[in-house]
């Protein structure tokens, strides 16, 4: 080495520990919040030493605290440039990506800052990073869901899924419905009515889903229950679609829906009784254990009606029992 190259080899030395300082005068400023002293410093010391990919991140920070996002995202890819050029640590490449993240968070440009956080957790995981990711993937959800939010377009979808439904496009109706739901979730009328649909089209377990949703909203909201009566007798859930019937009821303070709810009823314990694979025996001893039902069977009518039906088990569904109306049943 001749005495040129050793005097400049000191000479970059020296600019380096000088940068060195300034950046060191930088954090102390910036610790203080004197956000224009440590950006002087800051200055300083890149001009000392361009190839210190530190000094640009720490002026990124000063840019962020200072809510110039755009300029510290500059600063950040500048440093990320410099870094890569001089085999900066990869620590140091994941904290400009991160800030970088950040500052696209504070600019409500979600998918940005995702793919940034993404970049630093591939250079340098760490939970800080991972937590922060995850965070604004959950809102993005939220942003999105404000933004599409409009009871107004909710409803113009809802009615044209109530025009395909009467078409018997369910499957049409179905995608209607969802994009109401989509526009104001809070609606319980979509959520009724698609699993309506949903109950034409089959889907037993996304219609209960529906209405359980529906019931949710509105726990008075009477065809909600109707719905999923009519489900759980589709699926066989014979006791559930009898209390549910019963639930239905309670709600129907205006007697609107009591033919429908009635007629479900009387469907339900028909089906109860053509189902049971049980003697008419078998059905009377099992009662027999049942305090409340031998409180009924105690009455002079019942006894009747239970010998007419051991003598003659056929006439069961024409006996007086299945004749009553729907006030018989609930006076006991």
């Amino acid at each position: 080495m001749d005495i040129d190259q050793e005097h400049t080899k000191r000479s970059e030395e020296e600019l380096k520990k000088e940068a060195i300082k300034e950046k060191e005068l930088g954090n102390e400023a910036y610790k203080k919040r004197e956000f224009e002293k440590a950006l002087q410093h800051y200055d300083k010391a890149w001009e000392l030493d361009s190839t210190n990919a530190s000094i640009l991140t720490n002026k990124a920070a000063v840019l962020f605290e200072q809510e110039n996002y755009e300029e510290c995202i500059k600063i950040c890819e500048q440093a990320v440039d410099v870094g890569r050029e001089h085999r900066a640590d990869f620590k140091l490449i994941a904290r400009a990506y991160g800030r970088v993240g950040n500052a696209y968070v504070k600019l409500n440009k979600f998918d940005e800052a995702i793919k940034y956080y993404g970049k630093s957790l591939a250079e340098h995981r760490t939970p800080e990073i991972l937590a922060k990711s995850n965070e604004v993937q959950k809102l993005k959800v939220k942003y999105e869901k404000e933004a599409y939010h409009n009871p107004e377009l909710s409803e113009k979808a809802r009615e044209a899924g109530n025009e395909l439904f009467k078409k018997n496009d369910f499957a049409g109706a179905v995608q209607q419905y969802t994009e109401a739901i989509k526009r104001n979730e809070n609606d319980p009328k979509s959520y009724s009515n698609r699993a309506a649909c949903y109950t034409k089209l089959m889907a037993f377990q996304e219609a209960l889903k529906d209405c359980e949703t529906c019931i949710n909203l509105d726990p008075t909201f009477v065809k909600a229950y109707i719905r999923k009566a009519a489900v759980e007798f589709l699926k066989k859930d014979y006791s559930k679609c009898l209390e549910t019937c019963k639930t239905a009821m309670k709600y129907d303070t205006e007697n609107k829906h009591t033919s429908e709810i009635q007629g479900q009823m009387r469907k339900c314990q028909e089906a109860m009784y053509q189902d049971s694979p049980e003697s008419m025996e078998d059905t009377i001893r099992k009662a027999a254990s049942d305090p409340e039902i031998m409180k009924i069977l105690q009455d002079p009518v019942m006894q009747q009606i239970l010998q007419q039906c051991q003598d003659d088990p056929r006439a069961f569904k024409e006996c007086v029992l299945f004749n009553r109306p729907l006030e018989f049943y609930q006076s006991y």
